[in-house]
């Protein structure tokens, strides 16, 4: 099924951030991150190597005070460029989902390019820093994705007792979730998959 290109840049740039996101839907995985917040760059990886999106995403923000707004501003920005990316949705499977484990920790992702956002968080981190990123930021993060995206967002650590383990499997199981619900449908013949005829 013949798609045209789906790939998108956004720039945003605040008195707090100033940040640049390229992503292409339809690439193999390939990320190139800048952030100066190290282990979001390490999860976002995740997305790109298990969504097979490539990821190019430059962020320059106020990581003297602390990393809240790069996180969330990086979620935000990234959300304008998958909703650029994917367009109107015509002939998109629109859900997806994924469970991943890794080690003890086994999470599940659920997707749907709904044109609503809604996230469910349910992740619960046995300490609050991996290093020193705040595990709060996560849910900052996803909730600036799933705003500017305009797509319904479940996440669900299932079980897990690693921090480290548990952020991971998030990441792993989006990028997954992603994959599935961007894909082409080929039984869909370029329809928008809506009762509604639009999403």
């Amino acid at each position: 099924m013949d798609m045209p290109a789906r790939s998108a840049r956004v720039a945003r740039k605040t008195l707090e951030t100033d940040i640049t996101v390229e992503v292409n839907l339809d690439g193999t995985g390939a990320s190139r991150l800048e952030l100066g917040v190290p282990f979001l760059e390490h999860m976002l990886d995740q997305i790109a190597r298990h969504g097979l999106i490539d990821l190019t995403i430059t962020a320059c923000g106020d990581t003297h005070i602390d990393d809240h707004h790069t996180v969330e501003d990086v979620g935000i920005t990234l959300g304008q460029a998958l909703a650029q990316a994917w367009g109107d949705k015509a002939g998109l499977r629109r859900y997806g989902h994924a469970y991943v484990p890794l080690d003890e920790a086994l999470s599940r992702v659920v997707v749907d390019l709904s044109g609503r956002p809604g996230l469910v968080f349910s992740v619960d981190f046995p300490r609050a820093t991996i290093g020193r990123f705040d595990v709060d930021l996560f849910q900052e993060f996803f909730q600036g994705l799933v705003n500017h995206a305009a797509i319904t967002l479940h996440i669900d650590c299932l079980r897990g007792r690693n921090a480290h383990h548990i952020a991971e499997t998030v990441f792993k199981a989006c990028g997954r979730a992603l994959r599935m619900a961007v894909e082409p449908d080929p039984r869909a013949a370029g329809a928008i998959p809506s009762t509604k005829g639009s999403l």
